[in-house]
């Protein structure tokens, strides 16, 4: 602990504040929200931050209220003197706009880095971007943590016999091949095809799955589509079990209900996003310690290349 530190939380993140401020060794900053009759609200701090390492911690999930009052926050420590102001986004909304994939849209990956600059941030630290290709949007550091971090150990104490790693659709093989390099194990992936957004339309599996414990590896889940068909066509493939792990559970709509009557043995998903309600189906991992340690290692001034595999 020192008391140059000093570690806050948005409402929307408060859970996971307090825990990363445990893990840190000290209590989390007392802040405030005010809020008007017509919705509007003003956060700010109700302890001193002058001269102070200022770490926000905040995922920007959906409402875009969440954004508004990180936005507001950053603004508040710089202008209240602090020495520096470090976002921590465990999970970055906005993050599948990350290029103009049809005419006449925003890119807003992009203008969500922008305001977070132009609120007065002097560093991010954030965990599997959608893309990782947005660390380039920022004109600050950018510290991009993976989930890799807390899902090899976790599969490790799986004890699987016959892993295979599976990418849900070609937009992960990347992140589904370094999964498979770290595990000495096969991969395979599924190809799908979308109706609309959040829409899957139909899934085709690129490999040999017989006889094999599957665990499809995907950055988010939102619907839960994809991940609940990937695992019927695996399984219909021949495969003895199939699991996936993604790291923000957005979980919207009926997603949940969607797992529980799905063939998945188990998602493991971790709390950069809080849960709607448990569910037996669900194992939730804690990334309070890993953000605690990058947090001292930034605070101060060494290496973090050991927190990636």
């Amino acid at each position: 602990m020192d008391s140059n530190l000093k570690i806050f939380s948005c409402t929307a993140s408060t859970y996971l504040g307090q825990k990363i401020a445990e893990s840190y060794g000290q209590s989390l900053g007392k802040s405030f929200v005010d809020k008007f009759s017509d919705g509007e609200f003003q956060p700010g701090y109700l302890e001193t931050v002058r001269g102070n390492y200022v770490f926000i911690v905040q995922s920007t999930f959906q409402p875009s209220d969440n954004l508004m009052e990180l936005l507001l926050m950053i603004d508040a420590s710089r202008r209240a003197s602090a020495y520096k102001t470090v976002a921590v986004i465990p999970y970055m909304g906005f993050a599948r706009q990350d290029r103009k994939d049809k005419p006449r849209v925003a890119i807003g990956a992009k203008l969500v880095a922008d305001l977070l600059t132009a609120a007065g941030v002097d560093r991010v630290i954030t965990m599997d971007l959608h893309a990782d290709q947005i660390q380039g949007f920022f004109n600050v550091p950018v510290d991009h943590l993976t989930g890799a971090t807390i899902f090899v150990p976790y599969i490790h104490q799986l004890n699987l016999e016959n892993l295979l790693i599976a990418s849900p659709d070609t937009g992960g093989t990347k992140r589904a091949g370094s999964y498979a390099k770290i595990l000495n194990a096969g991969m395979v992936i599924c190809y799908k095809s979308r109706e609309r957004a959040n829409v899957v339309g139909d899934i085709r599996v690129i490999g040999e799955v017989t006889g094999k414990d599957v665990i499809l590896v995907d950055d988010m889940v939102d619907t839960a589509g994809t991940l609940c068909k990937a695992a019927e066509v695996i399984m219909g493939n021949g495969a003895k079990s199939v699991r996936a792990i993604a790291t923000h559970p957005i979980l919207s709509g009926n997603a949940i209900e969607r797992i529980e009557n799905s063939l998945l043995t188990e998602l493991a998903v971790t709390d950069t996003v809080p849960l709607r309600r448990p569910s037996d189906k669900i194992k939730v991992l804690t990334v309070a310690d890993l953000f605690a340690e990058v947090i001292d290692k930034v605070f101060t001034y060494k290496s973090i290349s050991s927190n990636f595999f």
